[in-house]
């Protein structure tokens, strides 16, 4: 993993309404490294979520510095790639057509679209294929399960090559056999592309099973109040979970965790 950062969040604070609106998030700074694979985690209502949309350049600041790849965050960057809980596929579109959308929108891919598609069919075929969707290319998103849904969204995010991912919530909706087959979906496709990646998520074993890095936020306005670096071999399996080393991790982020939760005003 490269040691350069590219994301530098810099005594951030932000205000919805005003400056007497809500304060979602307060002094806020965290670095997350080239190629690094970042988990946040924390109450419910802390500013995960506002982080996000700060990070991929969705909302301004109050105050403080935003920084992606070395160039201040000025509006919505296209060098993102996001994934959300629910996954949002147009009902109307088939799988590869859902896939290839951002291409129809994200400069410089638009301009070029119908010239490339055949290109561009071919990449999505592929990164099907590596998540397990070969032959279900045709397909409507209400032909497809809620874990297949969720893999086409992954791809989706992800068929532009972004340097930047952003997941929010990405399995929370699933049973937890399918979320733990995506954990290591996302773990492969990571591994060989080494995306720089910022995981949003409730689940805190599945922080500790995907992420280098765990931060956690404090009740809102959150700011960042501890690190952990995860030093667990990969690529992690299943076998992973019942190691001393994976469960005192996250018994200690659960403690801390409770503790946050218990300051929330």
């Amino acid at each position: 993993m490269a040691s350069e950062r590219f994301v530098e969040i810099a005594d951030v604070s932000l205000h919805f309404g005003g400056a007497q609106g809500t304060l979602a998030v307060e002094h806020l700074n965290m670095s997350v490294a080239a190629g690094e694979l970042t988990a946040v985690v924390g109450p419910s209502g802390c500013g995960k979520s506002s982080l996000m949309k700060l990070v991929a350049g969705l909302v301004p600041p109050t105050r403080g510095t935003i920084e992606v790849g070395g160039v201040p965050v000025k509006g919505p960057l296209k060098v993102v790639g996001m994934a959300f809980q629910n996954p949002t596929l147009l009902p109307w579109r088939t799988t590869l057509e859902n896939l290839m959308l951002p291409l129809q929108i994200v400069r410089p891919y638009r301009s070029r679209f119908r010239a490339d598609r055949p290109q561009h069919e071919a990449n999505a075929r592929r990164l099907l294929e590596r998540v397990g969707l070969h032959g279900f290319e045709e397909r409507f998103p209400w032909q497809l399960s809620g874990g297949m849904q969720q893999r086409a969204s992954l791809c989706r995010a992800l068929i532009h090559k972004p340097s930047l991912l952003m997941l929010d919530e990405p399995f929370a909706a699933l049973d937890a056999f399918t979320r733990e087959d995506l954990w290591d979906v996302l773990q492969a496709m990571w591994m060989a592309e080494k995306f720089t990646t910022i995981l949003v998520t409730h689940d805190l074993r599945e922080a500790v099973y995907l992420a280098d890095t765990v931060h956690i936020m404090s009740a809102r306005p959150g700011r960042i109040v501890s690190s952990y670096h995860i030093d667990l071999p990969r690529p992690r399996n299943p076998e992973t979970a019942f190691l001393a080393e994976f469960t005192d991790l996250v018994h200690t982020l659960r403690e801390q965790t409770r503790k946050e939760r218990a300051a929330a005003p």
